[in-house]
């Protein structure tokens, strides 16, 4: 395959094209790793950018040249997009039951429901036992806990929020994932259940060693679609998940909330008033800054 520079590109330094042009196809067809000192001195910084992204690509994808401007523009019109669902209270409507496993989980040990709940919103369980019960075996606490957990998806009162069936139902395959803080078997439970599709990509706290808000889970699920973070989407409802987001580097909406989340790119009042705009996400060009009339100032 010949790649051509732009017109005109000789008189602008032809031979750096030319180091270039040689260089990106020879790394990203051998799929090289790092370090590329040696090679690196020689390319334009975008070109250091370009070459780390395409070489995550299969051995065929061979690089064509873009000049400068071009390249330093990520998510062009072209490129694929994504979107990335928190579940509970995002997708399924049970923060009732989060609230009641919890409050029993709390009773059972002689702490303050409130109090335990108020942690366990922003932390993980093992996290929070260290924090509420630091006397207590962290083990046998997350047994008692996952015990309520499976019985609540087994017997519990829960619903999938308007607009979710018809949301997942349009999403083409490969374009979006679950992140959850929770464990697969039970959103697969609720899921089923609810009869909510269940996505090819669903990132569960078996999955990361760090939980929201750390932006691990969510750059976990980009990786494993094969997603840049800048094309991604975050839906979510709770502070630690939009966080988790934003440290990601990609665009996040809270949904389901009266007022918006610190930090949202756009909220919505409930998912069902987001279906559209998600979709326009997905199959859209890319806006430049934020995208639509609820962008949140």
């Amino acid at each position: 395959m010949r790649c051509l520079p732009p017109a005109g590109f000789a008189r602008a330094g032809g031979r750096r094209y030319l180091r270039s042009h040689f260089l990106v196809s020879s790394i990203t067809s051998a799929r090289l790793r790092p370090p590329w000192s040696a090679a690196m001195k020689w390319l334009p910084i975008r070109t250091e950018k370009v070459i780390m992204q395409r070489t995550s690509r299969p051995a065929n994808c061979l690089l064509r040249w873009h000049d400068r401007s071009v390249i330093s523009e990520p998510g062009q019109s072209g490129a694929m997009r994504y979107v990335l669902f928190d579940v509970d209270g995002t997708l399924i409507d049970a923060v009732d039951n989060q609230r009641l496993v919890w409050r029993t989980w709390a009773e059972q040990y002689g702490l303050d429901p409130h109090d335990v709940y108020r942690v366990a919103l922003r932390t993980r369980p093992l996290e929070t036992f260290a924090q509420v019960a630091p006397d207590q075996d962290p083990e046998k606490c997350l047994a008692a806990l996952h015990e309520l957990e499976d019985e609540d998806v087994r017997s519990g009162a829960y619903t999938a929020f308007c607009g979710a069936s018809e949301l997942l139902s349009t999403l083409r395959p490969g374009s979006w994932a679950l992140v959850t803080s929770n464990y697969e078997h039970r959103v697969r439970g609720r899921f089923a259940r609810t009869g909510l599709p269940v996505p090819e990509v669903l990132v569960d706290a078996a999955a990361v060693e760090e939980g929201k808000p750390s932006p691990v889970p969510y750059l976990h699920a980009a990786a494993r679609l094969g997603a840049r973070p800048e094309d991604c989407l975050v839906v979510e409802d709770a502070p630690s998940g939009v966080e988790s987001g934003l440290r990601a580097g990609m665009t996040v909406w809270s949904v389901n909330a009266p007022a918006a989340v610190d930090g949202v790119h756009r909220h919505f009042g409930s998912l069902r008033e987001a279906v559209r705009d998600v979709l326009a996400f997905v199959s859209g060009p890319r806006a430049h800054g934020l995208e639509g009339s609820a962008a949140v100032e």
